[in-house]
């Protein structure tokens, strides 16, 4: 796979975190049955997630650790057959004395920054949400120095900051679209599109020849209009540098560049399947947890979500054979890519005590290395040296994996200060903005290039506040 080869060149590299939910109510699931809080501590010189031995280290420790999670689905069922008790069971065999509890949040991202700020016993680990990496140190333990933590695992830049490590990646995504074989097919389309051209003249076909919805916004549930955001960089640019360094400094970064790149060719698929009549019949009606199985049985033909929902629509009825996954339908010079990068992180609590920060970095390396929890998420592999890929990634052999460099030296938080300025939030929970395309696409209110427009102004003002250098 061309993939790999790539990708084993770039792991190293960091990326903007890219999301995958499930939307459900929040739930405790414990095997030990109780929570409790950790006591401010200290890290100790010696605890390191490069330290720890797994089955040797720590054997003897006893302790109750909290752990917070965005993965809903994983309390009743996954669609790999496990659920979160399971991976505490089997942890529980090689740590027997460390329990876990984990609680599970709908609303990840606003609730786990109010609990954040509201104090220093929320648990013991979480999944870090969009935090200043500024403040990484002021709630979250060190897991060792970004040489040290480059050799351990993949994706070791996520979150670091001067030099120190303060997040493991539960799992790594690429970026492109879930869709049914068995529709395309039916439709007559013999090659996955490659161009926004291409990709909207095959939905019409998908509407001509066939009863599935073309394209699926899953507007409803918000946060999934996040995916379009993540196609930005690597996806529409093929530029390592884009998402953290071009893009703060780039004028009117929305224009259309005339040759089908970029953010404005990305966003503006959407706006022209919502005004085509493309997408589902009333947006505002979608419904996450039945697109996964309306797009496994063909009523939906494809829907822009991260390879983590992969295995989840694949198991969410009986025709998972019909799912695939392809990249985003944009070309660079005869080349397609796609924005590879880190989901959610495992954060441990900087002011938990000592034991619990021991208890805590054993789990989150025994997640990691022996779980095989990233496998059965369809992830990139996290763990350094691992060269196992999941069958999502079966369709990306001429597919060049694109991971985003970091920020430049002192322009670390300059793209969450753009973003807060702008109010566009671009790979940061914007999906607003994005939901607003749908509306303004299906009203016919306002065209495609007057919201480009506001957008780069918005982007230029933010730009001039924070002094910005742009060419």
């Amino acid at each position: 796979m061309k993939a790999k080869r790539i990708l084993a060149a770039v792991l190293a590299v960091s990326t903007v975190s890219l999301f995958g939910c499930s939307q459900q109510k929040s739930t405790d699931v414990s095997s030990s049955g109780e929570t409790e809080s950790g006591t401010s501590s200290a890290q100790s010189e010696d605890l390191s997630y490069a330290n720890v031995e797994l089955g040797t280290s720590y054997k003897d420790l006893k302790a109750d650790i909290k752990f917070i999670s965005h993965k809903t689905d994983l309390v009743n069922a996954d669609y790999n057959g496990k659920k979160f008790a399971d991976y505490f069971a089997e942890f529980n065999k090689m740590y027997p004395n460390i329990k876990v509890n984990v609680e599970t949040i709908t609303n990840y991202v606003s609730d786990t920054l109010l609990r954040l700020q509201g104090g220093n016993d929320w648990g013991d680990v979480m999944m870090i949400p969009a935090v200043d990496k500024a403040d990484l140190s002021t709630y979250f333990l060190s897991y060792g120095t970004l040489d040290e933590m480059e050799k351990q695992i993949n994706f070791a830049r996520t979150w670091e900051y001067k030099n120190e490590v303060y997040g493991v990646p539960s799992a790594a995504n690429a970026q492109g679209l879930v869709y049914n074989k068995r529709i395309f097919k039916e439709a007559g389309i013999t090659e996955l599109p490659k161009t926004p051209d291409e990709f909207i003249n095959d939905l019409k076909l998908i509407k001509q020849k066939t009863k599935a919805t073309p394209l699926y916004t899953n507007y409803f549930a918000q946060w999934t209009m996040g995916a379009w955001d993540a196609y930005v960089s690597g996806s529409a640019t093929g530029d390592s540098k884009y998402m953290n360094q071009v893009l703060l400094h780039k004028s009117n970064p929305f224009t259309n560049p005339g040759d089908g790149t970029g953010p404005y060719n990305v966003y503006k698929v959407l706006y022209d399947a919502a005004k085509d009549g493309l997408i589902e019949k009333d947006y505002t009606t979608t419904d996450w947890e039945s697109s996964k199985a309306k797009l496994n049985n063909g009523d939906i033909a494809c829907m822009a979500l991260g390879s983590w929902a992969f295995s989840q629509i694949v198991g969410a009825g009986s025709h998972g054979d019909d799912v695939g996954y392809m990249t985003f339908p944009i070309t660079i010079n005869g080349k397609q890519y796609a924005t590879a990068g880190g989901d959610y992180s495992y954060g441990i609590n900087v002011n938990s005590s000592k034991e619990k920060q021991e208890a805590s970095m054993v789990f989150v390396k025994w997640m990691t290395e022996k779980s095989g929890y990233p496998f059965d998420q369809q992830s990139l592999p996290i763990k350094a040296g691992d060269t196992k890929y999941p069958e999502v990634f079966s369709s990306f052999e001429d597919v060049e994996l694109v991971v985003d460099d970091p920020a430049a030296d002192g322009e670390e938080d300059l793209l969450n200060k753009l973003n807060s300025d702008s109010e566009l939030n671009i790979n940061a929970g914007g999906n607003d903005k994005i939901m607003k395309i749908v509306e303004h696409a299906s009203n016919g209110d306002e065209s495609f290039d007057d919201i480009m427009k506001d957008w780069n102004e918005a982007w230029t003002k933010a730009q001039q506040k924070e002094n910005v250098t742009v060419s």
